[in-house]
């Protein structure tokens, strides 16, 4: 992998890519600060966990906190603080559907919901505190599979953002303190072939300097927004001509210059962070996308899952204009390999000491290498049939793979498919996990647990 990352480095007038950042990182592994941590990497090395056991036995949990109403949005850690998002219904106990299955049905409850943010000590699991951003009616649908605080919150540790979609982006100060929130206005986000359907939005807001950025994608309106993370005005507005898209954008750092890459539907297009000038564009994803761009190993991954397309995308950093690949061209210039038929769904994929792992809704383990696309292995994990949602997260040479089930598979990581252990925690997950300081943190249906020593 250093001879691949170096070769990647020496292209002429190509963005160098700082190694340091990308390719390593931090032994203490102490912050995770938006969704699947730095850059969407998932990758957290030094956490030193111990081996899953039974959430149910108390094996190897430090603790689990009850979190009210419904959220498919994943933890994010600051400091000692750990941070959720929930829409809590007034009618009571409310649900989503669970499973593999193409039904868009949207919710039948449009009852009075609270959208609120959590902060926990991540050593005991106590809530800090609890603020209401917004009460009332939904102003959106959502997919039955889905809820009304899909959104994965980001943090700095000065300021902590949740995206509510319709409801509106809110900022808060460490404490508590409503610092400031924005009225998007309302956002159909649903299937591009059948409008009268509402999914819900899913794509969650990151911060990059000083700003938060938003990824839009409506059946009306599509753009890109940076706001001020401190008084919330606008710094930049990018509009873009997209289909509906769930996935976050992801800003990828470099010795010369920042990269802001999006998942998008018509395409995946490279950004200046700063103005929101758009680089580079590549065609040829889906039409319904989700996974979120990575930025991991000195290259730049980006799947999706709707067939019949269903591409992995490595990209060399640095591009510009349409490098769109011509009909049964796999590589180029500017993109390392690519594969159609492949892509995921759902589940974010994941680099990895020199391996790509694509992890498919159905519970099927893709394995590549990442310098030359050559599969390595394809395996299906023993699940329970409802499949994964949420995305893998490796951390010391294993892969931690979340199920919708509830189930935990810990996969020694490596070009040799081995399960290490399978955790069931009793309910339904459908999240990404978080890795700080020797634990691994779970946000499940109903509660959140943390494993560590």
């Amino acid at each position: 992998m250093t001879s691949f990352v170096s070769r990647l480095k020496r292209g002429a007038g190509r963005w160098a890519v700082l190694l340091a950042v990308l390719g390593t990182h931090d032994a203490t592994a102490q912050n995770w600060p938006s969704f699947r941590g730095l850059h969407a990497g998932g990758v957290a090395d030094g956490q030193n966990l111990p081996a899953l056991g039974s959430a149910e036995k108390g094996l190897n949990a430090k603790w689990k906190t009850s979190i009210p109403g419904l959220a498919h949005s994943s933890p994010v850690v600051w400091g000692d603080r750990l941070y959720v998002t929930t829409a809590v219904s007034s009618a009571g106990d409310d649900s989503f559907k669970a499973g593999l299955y193409g039904e868009g049905t949207a919710s039948e409850d449009r009852s009075i919901h609270q959208w609120k943010v959590f902060a926990l000590d991540k050593r005991t699991g106590k809530i800090v505190w609890e603020k209401v951003a917004y009460r009332g009616v939904p102003k959106e649908k959502r997919h039955i599979k889905a809820t009304y605080a899909n959104s994965t919150p980001a943090t700095n540790g000065a300021y902590v953002v949740a995206f509510f979609g319709s409801q509106g982006l809110y900022a808060f100060t460490s404490d508590g303190t409503l610092a400031w929130k924005k009225d998007l206005g309302r956002l159909d986000v649903g299937a591009y072939d059948a409008p009268d359907y509402e999914w819900g939005p899913a794509s969650s807001p990151i911060i990059f300097e000083n700003k938060v950025i938003v990824q839009v994608d409506t059946q009306d309106e599509d753009y890109l927004l940076a706001l001020d993370l401190g008084s919330g005005e606008t710094v930049w507005k990018t509009d873009r001509d997209e289909l509906p898209s769930w996935g976050t954008p992801t800003v990828c750092p470099g010795e010369s210059r920042a990269e802001l890459v999006t998942n998008g539907s018509r395409f995946i297009r490279g950004y200046d962070p700063t103005t929101g000038k758009e680089r580079w564009r590549l065609g040829g994803s889906s039409q319904i996308t989700a996974p979120t761009p990575i930025c991991e190993e000195g290259v730049i991954v980006v799947v999706s899952g709707r067939r019949p397309e269903k591409p992995i995308f490595v990209i060399r950093p640095g591009a510009a204009g349409d490098i769109t690949l011509a009909e049964n061209q796999t590589s180029s210039a500017d993109i390392v390999w690519s594969r159609q038929g492949r892509g995921s769904y759902m589940p974010t994929p994941l680099v990895y000491r020199g391996l790509l792992y694509v992890l498919q809704n159905q519970g099927i383990l893709d394995c590549y290498e990442l310098e030359t696309g050559k599969e390595v292995y394809r395996r299906r994990l023993p699940h329970g049939g409802s499949g994964f949602s949420g995305s893998p997260v490796a951390a010391d040479g294993v892969l931690y793979l979340p199920g919708e089930d509830g189930d935990v598979f810990a996969v020694k990581a490596g070009p040799r498919f081995e399960l290490l252990s399978r955790m069931s925690l009793g309910e339904p997950l459908m999240t990404s996990p978080a890795l700080s300081d020797g634990m691994l943190y779970l946000r499940a249906h109903h509660h959140v647990y943390a494993f560590g020593y």
